[in-house]
């Protein structure tokens, strides 16, 4: 059963935070563990995007990995809470949303590589 934390279900539903804690729980039992990501998240009025592919639950917030893109051309590999996510507004005050429509089609270590010779996320 998946935990449930009141500021997930916005940004990500149960049944995607349930493939993010498992892969996260993967991650610790398998070294050089290089999953799909599972949630796209972005700002509509401004650059930064997520690629999120493991999640950890700590206590009322969630404590998420990924590649992570705040717009200034130099995405990275890193940790972020999503209560940090959700307070992020852009140009217009617009929140942080989910890209429904993704479907990763490369691991996460090549979504990296994409994005370092890019200097941006390219999904």
């Amino acid at each position: 059963m998946t935990p449930r934390f009141p500021c997930t279900e916005v940004l990500i539903p149960g049944k995607l935070l349930a493939r993010l804690i498992e892969n996260g729980r993967t991650s610790e039992e398998r070294d050089g563990f290089d999953p799909f990501p599972v949630v796209k998240l972005f700002t509509p009025d401004a650059a930064a995007t997520w690629l999120l592919t493991e999640a950890y639950p700590e206590g009322s917030d969630v404590n998420l990995f990924g590649l992570c893109d705040l717009g200034m051309g130099c995405p990275e590999l890193g940790y972020l809470m999503l209560s940090e996510i959700q307070d992020v507004r852009g140009k217009l005050g617009l929140p942080v949303e989910r890209d429904l429509y993704f479907k990763a089609e490369h691991r996460l270590s090549t979504y990296a590589k994409l994005a370092r010779s890019a200097g941006m996320i390219v999904a």
